[in-house]
């Protein structure tokens, strides 16, 4: 993909860019202070409503939560999507304050402390166990609550998924029970006081390659038909994960949805249904659904030169948006899509380098870009914002004040 591919979606007003229809400068005004996140919400809702065209209809799609948790996201994607994905308490209460049923909310991530799993017991939300001490720490809520505490077991499969920016299944992990070690706990649980509603495999994140993803979850089903048998009840809920990739750089092409769906559908038809007819299979998203409707903005305050090369100094950096400085799992630095927004329709042709106001060498936003002529007081946007931003940076770094985020 090209710069302006990456661009493509949001519109323009008077030659800036304009996020949820409004242009960049009003919208700064709006917000009263740069920098700051903005999602939008147009953009939003169709990513979903394109996901729900091209997947079966009988999959139920899930936000995973810790992609973007910001309330005013969660609240609107809550009414978009059958369910939602949680890794902290923190973020479990904000799935809560959502329509969302608790029924629908699941609790997964290692680590899961007595006190959070009581709290998701009480809540009715459904715990996806990684380990038989969470097994122990879930019996033992269910028990003091008088409550039947619903639960999963989150599995490490046996095999690995190629291509994954995060890989968080096959071998030795942190995440989930491994494969060989499940029959052993379903024994377990079989004697004890929970509603086992059946597994979640998520084998690796960030794929760009459709035919990679349809493999692993051709795997993940045959995984879980081996599981089924057994099971001492039917398994009513499989959470296949979703590790949907999108582009971040130059030479980056978009997933091929159309082939995720074609291959869900087969093995719903063909392997699924016929086998496992009270299921509930679950596709789980985050980056794929917000990823890309979210943009970072902050502001130029000195263009400086040296040594014949250009640096444009913003008030942000590093500290908001850490994975486009490269230091988020980059093993080779890339530049994330960049923009001078306040002149977004204008020619390129000035090659600067932007840099964070940090006092780091790590804080460089873009380097060696080719960008339309621009002084202080312009605005400079990074794309592919909506994901993994700041929740995902250090704040607190070098004491700056934190953004401002907009769902517009």
């Amino acid at each position: 993909m090209t710069m302006r591919q990456f661009m493509a979606s949001f519109r323009t007003s008077g030659g800036q860019l304009a996020i949820g229809g409004i242009p960049v400068e009003r919208l700064a005004e709006r917000v009263g202070s740069t920098p700051f996140f903005a999602y939008d919400r147009a953009l939003l809702t169709g990513r979903i409503g394109a996901l729900r065209r091209v997947l079966p209809p009988s999959i139920d799609l899930s936000y995973a939560v810790k992609a973007n948790p910001m309330p005013a996201v969660v609240q609107h994607v809550a009414g978009l999507v059958d369910s939602l994905d949680v890794a902290s308490a923190l973020e479990m209460r904000t799935a809560l304050d959502t329509p969302m049923p608790s029924s629908r909310v699941s609790f997964a991530g290692p680590g899961k402390t007595a006190a959070e799993i009581l709290q998701a017991v009480a809540s009715g939300v459904t715990i996806e166990m990684e380990s038989t001490t969470e097994m122990r720490r879930v019996i033992d809520a269910g028990e003091r609550l008088g409550v039947r505490p619903r639960v999963a077991i989150r599995v490490n499969p046996d095999f690995q998924v190629k291509g994954s920016g995060m890989r968080m299944g096959g071998g030795p992990q942190q995440f989930g029970v491994d494969v060989e070690q499940v029959p052993a706990m379903l024994g377990d649980l079989a004697t004890a006081d929970l509603d086992m509603l059946g597994f979640h495999i998520f084998a690796g994140s960030q794929n760009l390659r459709a035919n990679i993803i349809c493999e692993a979850q051709r795997k993940t089903v045959d995984l879980v038909l081996s599981l089924a048998e057994e099971m001492s009840t039917p398994i009513r809920y499989l959470n296949i994960g979703g590790g949907f990739g999108i582009p971040y750089f130059d030479k980056d092409e978009s997933l091929d949805l159309g082939a995720i769906g074609e291959n869900l559908a087969i093995l719903l038809s063909e392997r699924i249904k016929p086998n496992l007819p009270e299921v509930r299979v679950v596709i789980e998203l985050g980056r794929y659904i917000v990823g890309e409707c979210g943009v970072y903005i902050t502001r130029i305050v000195d263009r400086k030169e040296s040594r014949g090369r250009t640096y444009l100094v913003v008030d942000g950096g590093m500290h908001h948006q850490l994975a486009a400085s490269g230091n988020f799992g980059q093993v080779i630095r890339r530049n994330y899509p960049i923009a001078i927004a306040s002149r977004f329709t204008e020619p390129t042709g000035d090659a600067v380098t932007v840099v964070g106001c940090l006092c780091t060498p790590l804080d460089l936003l873009g380097d060696n870009v080719d960008l339309p002529r621009a002084d202080i007081g312009d605005l400079i946007a990074i794309f592919q914002a909506g994901a993994y931003g700041l929740t995902a940076s250090p704040t607190a770094f070098l004491g700056h004040p934190a953004p401002a985020e907009v769902l517009v």
